[in-house]
């Protein structure tokens, strides 16, 4: 269920958002549309929405660590995760639940401290420990099913953001964040 304003979070998914220390994201289909672009030379290039890089940011200056999941490995995602400050990029992970509870033993943090933002397949494990499942709005119809959440925008243009709003609102810091840019 999206909402439109802080007060439209339901109550039970506001609860679990409230526990969040940590959000981890998927990248292709959540971070990006899912589209995989090859140039001439073989170099893989991917696109990521300016929106949610400063929802990304938001969530860490708010003392919320971010994280990456993700099954392939691609350097534009190296640089994008370097650009926006995120220090824990795991690439080429197949078992993504068992680096979810690795990271968390590493942060000290219990399965219900974590989001996990995913759209197919290979995200069910992680989403299946996380406090906080979350599924993007064009997510496989299986993963959208089993999801605590799912977005109102897709993956690639401003899922995540919308993903940190909601966190940022169900922890009381919307509004000062607002302020912030007043």
């Amino acid at each position: 269920m999206a909402y439109t304003h802080y007060t439209d979070i339901p109550a039970d998914i506001a609860e679990r958002a409230a526990r969040i220390r940590v959000v981890v994201f998927d990248v292709d289909g959540t971070l990006t549309d899912g589209r995989l672009w090859y140039g001439e030379d073989g170099r893989e290039t991917k696109v990521f929405h300016v929106h949610d890089g400063l929802g990304l940011k938001r969530l860490q200056e708010n003392g919320i660590k971010v994280a990456i999941i993700t099954a392939r490995i691609s350097h534009p995602v190296s640089l994008r995760a370097e650009e926006l400050g995120i220090q824990h990029v795991y690439q080429g992970q197949k078992d993504k639940r068992a680096t979810l509870n690795a990271l968390l033993e590493a942060l000290r943090l219990s399965p219900e401290q974590a989001a996990f933002v995913g759209d197919d397949l290979p995200d069910l494990p992680a989403m299946g420990i996380a406090g906080l499942a979350v599924a993007v709005a064009n997510a496989h119809p299986w993963v959208a099913g089993r999801a605590h959440w799912r977005t109102r925008l897709t993956g690639g243009y401003g899922a995540a953001r919308e993903v940190a709003d909601m966190i940022l609102a169900a922890q009381g810091k919307a509004e000062a964040e607002l302020e912030r840019w007043l």
